[in-house]
């Protein structure tokens, strides 16, 4: 796929997005905030794994 193509479509996705989060049509906002709420959990989980992970390497050497 062409770099400018992918570039493009993805910006198109985020400008879609982006508006119909604005319009508040099926209360889309309150549904991505609790997802956004959910994600963050985990990706604090997965950095603390790495973390251990990392450190764990590290011991090895």
């Amino acid at each position: 796929m062409n770099k400018w193509f992918g570039l493009f479509v993805g910006l198109i996705l985020v400008i879609i997005t982006v508006y119909f989060a604005g319009m508040n049509t099926w209360e889309l906002r309150y549904a991505a905030i609790t997802v956004f709420k959910g994600m963050l959990i985990w990706i604090v989980f997965f950095i603390g794994l790495l973390l251990i992970i990392l450190g764990i390497s590290d011991l090895k050497d």
